[in-house]
This record gives C-alpha cells, structure tokens and sequence, in this order.
C-alpha cells in the first residue's frame, strides 16, 4: 500500500469515527474524504476480497440484505454497505470500517447504483454481478433501460471471468453476448399459456429482430417466460426458479425454490425475486438450501423504507420506497391484497436523489386501489400537489381525501386515521425525512446514515 493510500485511509477512518461518535452519523462523507485525498484508494482497499456486485432498477437494497443474510451461515466476517449508500463513496466507507477476517475468505457484497458499476470496476475484482432488474427509472440520470445496461455492461466487460447472475424472466439480460459465465433465476410455476404484455410496457422488443415480444407466462412488467414468434429468441434455462408460489400477503410470501419451501416476512411479488437471486447467490457460494432457508425464514430482517413496520402510537405504519412506475404499480398490487381497511399517505419529493421528473406518478395504477376500504387518503411531501392532483383524478373520494405540505403534520394526521394498518408510501428522500422525524419522536432508534 503506498503512503499516499494510507494517509487517505487514517483521514477517512478519523472522520467516520468523529461522525459517529459526535454527530450520530455519516456514511458518505468518510469515503468522499478519502477519495479527495486517493481517488485510487478503492484498489488497495479491495484487495484480497471476494466480492459480490448487486445491481439494478428496483430491489438492490433488499437483494442485498437477504444475501448477506443467507451468505453469513457460512461467512459469518462479511462485508457490506447496509445504509444503502451505493456510490462510489459510500462504497469506499465500508470497506475502511470493516476488519478483515484473520482467517478464511474476506467476502464483500456490495449495493451499487447502476452508473457506478462501471466506476467501482475498475478498481475492484468481483466474482459475481447480479442483476436484478431494469426499469424505467429517474430518466434525469439514466435515461432508457438500454443506456442503463449499457452503464452496468461497461463495468462487467471489465471481468470476463466474473459470474453473472441474472434475472432470466428480463428480456435485456440475454440480449448481449458476453464470455462471462452466466446463471439465470426466474419464475416457473405455472403451466404455459400465452399472452402479452400490456401494450406501454418497456422493453418489449426482440433484441434479435425488433419485433414484439410474447409470453408463455407473464409475471409482471416485462418480466416472464418471454418468446420471439418471428426469430425464435426466448428466455434461456433457468437454473433457479419459484417452482411453486403457495400464499401471498402484505406481510408474507411462501413459495419453493427448486422444491425447497421458503417463506419470506415481507410482501410483494417483486420481493420474491429479490429473494431469488439471494438464494442463487448463496447456492454459488456454497450455502446449503437448508440453511438458505433458515435465513430468509428469520422475521427479524428490517430494510428502512422497504415494508418497514413501525409502531405509531396504536398505528402500524408500513413505510414503502416508491420511485418509478413499475415499482409503484408492484406496490399498489400488495397492498390491496391486505383484506382488511387500511389507511393511505403518499408522500412525493423531486430532489436528485428521487429523480426530478415527477410524471411517473401518472403510470402508476392507482384507480385501482380499493377505495371502498381505504376510508383515508393523505398527500404529502415537497410535491405535494402534484400527487393530490394524481389522487384525485384516480378517483379518491372527497370525503376520506386530505393534503399536508408540512411534515410534521402529515405525522400527527395520520396518527388520527381511523384504520389501524396505515401505508405509507413515499419517494427517497421523503423516507429519509419521515425516519429522521420519527427519530425525533423516539418511535424508531435512528433516521437513515
């Protein structure tokens, strides 16, 4: 390591240590000083790891989460970036906070925004990209799915020999030949019966011959057993996949991987692809189906903003990320399968970090919600009027509908609805600010680093 990488590491490791200890926080910070000071020190740091790249549009985080869980029954000293700060700087953090195993393999697995892949990969070997999805997402940053992967695609082509281990029910990720060896999960588990998409969808064309795709069976989105009826292009074998899905709930999922029952302690059909590709992880890495199943049946995972059940006063507030259509729609569809009422507050923002175009709320399906048993709606956030306008012309009723610019507000309104379960949907920073309050409150431990 040369003197320059070290004196970069000692500045980053005092300023995490002073964040921490005298300003309850800070996880981006540390690395942007280090990198000020060595934009090489990711190099020297890396080293001697295994490292695991997650990517996509939705679900990196909770993808993450689930394989460090399923990856510690084996490789207990692992390394991961769990704040969500998937940058380069963020990235950079934790690696200078953890301490290598003495012994046995330092593994690292790492969230990474799909325009720093290429930018971490020069610098880092990994042995794995996975890849979960891509979606229309933040337009202002990454513009359509295909210049998006063509991102991720930079830093994989920087690693022949890497494992890829890809959604195989997105058409995108067989679209390009790459000599990395490739293993794809997805969903098998119902007869064959065609169908198509609906017609706005994204990605929808045959990479071979541009014609419209079809499907044997169709999960959601683009997402499924696609088929080209003109070339012949098709969804490659799959070496993981849902074999059975057995019950679905806000707050459950049980389904088998390969005949293996699994149950997962959060909803969504999109959550069982993250789970998914968690197990296709650990089964690479050598983690036995039976303790892959132990891991993901533990209820105690928490992932703030991802289904985050949090106790307020004798509310339980489901707070849930929400930032581009597909996304959303996934959402909306979980939450009207709870069979009781429920309560409702959409928070918007439009800051960088949430993506400035707000005018994915309009491809949101939300005349579908079951208004009939959601007896209050509630719109909140810095765009506030753009979603009570989105609201409104979705059909809410007058009567159960209300708007609150102010934060503190929203907080105490829905204290006062009338449902015991309330959701809480909201984009990025509106979960950083709504955790940061609830902090303040004393109804959660901490905000968001």
């Amino acid at each position: 390591m040369s003197i320059k990488s070290s004196l970069a590491i000692s500045a980053g490791k005092s300023s995490y240590w002073f964040l921490h200890k005298f300003l309850h926080g800070g996880t981006a910070l540390p690395g942007k000083i280090t990198l000020q000071l060595d934009p090489d020190v990711l190099k020297s740091l890396a080293k001697d790891y295994e490292i695991v790249i997650i990517t996509g549009t939705n679900g990196k985080t909770l993808t993450t989460a689930l394989t460090v869980k399923v990856l510690r029954q084996k490789y207990p000293n692992l390394l991961t970036n769990p704040s969500g700060s998937n940058m380069k700087q963020g990235i950079v953090t934790a690696f200078l906070t953890h301490k290598k195993a003495k012994s046995g393999k330092n593994l690292a697995v790492l969230e990474t925004d799909e325009a720093n892949v290429p930018l971490i990969s020069q610098y880092i070997k990994p042995s794995a990209f996975v890849l979960t999805n891509l979606f229309r997402d933040q337009m202002d940053r990454y513009g359509e799915i295909y210049t998006t992967y063509e991102k991720i695609l930079t830093g994989v082509r920087m690693h022949p020999d890497a494992t890829i281990i890809a959604n195989g029910d997105a058409p995108i990720f067989n679209s390009v030949e790459l000599p990395n060896p490739v293993i794809y999960y997805g969903f098998d588990h119902h007869a064959d019966h065609d169908q198509k998409a609906p017609a706005n969808t994204d990605g929808l064309l045959c990479p071979k011959c541009q014609r419209i795709l079809a499907y044997k069976n169709l999960t959601y989105s683009n997402l499924g057993k696609y088929y080209c009826p003109n070339c012949g292009f098709k969804r490659p074998e799959l070496t993981y996949k849902v074999t059975k899905l057995i019950s679905q709930s806000p707050q459950a999922s049980k389904f088998e991987v390969n005949g293996q029952p699994l149950t997962l302690h959060i909803g969504g059909t999109y959550n069982i692809y993250n789970a998914l590709a968690a197990f296709a992880v650990g089964a690479h890495l050598g983690v036995s189906p039976d303790l892959i199943q132990a891991a993901l049946d533990d209820p105690d995972e928490k992932v703030f903003g991802r289904q985050e059940v949090i106790k307020l006063a004798d509310k339980e507030l489901t707070l849930i990320l929400v930032k581009n259509p597909v996304g959303l729609d996934q959402v909306l569809e979980m939450i009207k399968t709870d069979p009781e009422p429920f309560s409702l507050a959409v928070l918007l923002n439009a800051n960088y970090a949430d993506g400035i175009d707000t005018s994915w709320i309009w491809d949101g399906r939300f005349e579908d919600l079951p208004f009939e048993r959601i007896p209050a709606v509630l719109t909140g956030g810095e765009r506030y009027k753009d979603i009570t306008f989105r609201m409104r012309v979705a059909g809410v009723p007058e009567a159960n509908f209300d708007q609150e610019p102010k934060l503190e507000a929203v907080l105490a309104k829905v204290k006062q609805m009338p449902t015991k379960h309330v959701y809480v949907l909201a984009t990025y920073t509106a979960v950083l600010q709504l955790r940061k309050l609830l902090a303040s409150e004393g109804y959660i431990k901490g905000g968001m680093e």
